[in-house]
C-alpha cells in the first residue's frame, strides 16, 4: 500500500461516494482504481488492432469496407485479422459486419 495525499472538489466527492457506493461496495480506493483503467484504455486507443490480412475469393458482389468501391464475382479481396493492441485506429470490438478491403486499401493500410 501507498498512500497518496491529494484533494478533490465537492463535486468530485460526491461522485467518488456514489459509484464506489454502487459498484463496489463502498471501497473507495477500488473505485479510484477502475477510473485509472477506464482511462487508460482509452488514453492509449487500447482495443482490437488489424494485424495482417488474408485473402479472400468474392461470392457475389459487395463493396469494399474501408473505400466502398465496387468489387465482382471471383475477385479477390482482403479480410482484416485482428489481435489485442494499441493505435489511434483501434476498434472497441472486433466489428460484427464482413469487412472486406480492396489491394489498394490494404496497400494504404499496411504503408502508414
Amino acid at each position: 500500500m501507498h498512500r497518496l495525499n491529494f484533494t478533490l472538489d465537492a463535486a468530485t466527492v460526491k461522485l467518488l461516494e456514489k459509484l464506489s457506493r454502487t459498484y463496489y461496495g463502498g471501497n473507495k480506493s477500488q473505485t479510484v482504481r477502475a477510473a485509472l483503467e477506464s482511462l487508460a484504455v482509452h488514453v492509449g486507443h487500447e482495443g482490437w488492432v488489424v494485424a495482417g490480412y488474408t485473402p479472400v475469393e468474392v461470392h457475389g458482389d459487395v463493396a469494399c469496407h474501408t473505400c466502398g468501391a465496387e468489387h465482382h464475382e471471383g475477385e479477390v479481396l482482403y479480410r482484416p485479422v485482428f489481435e489485442r493492441g494499441e493505435s489511434p485506429r483501434a476498434l472497441p470490438h472486433i466489428p460484427t459486419e464482413v469487412w472486406l478491403d480492396c489491394p489498394q486499401c490494404v496497400d494504404q493500410h499496411l504503408s502508414a
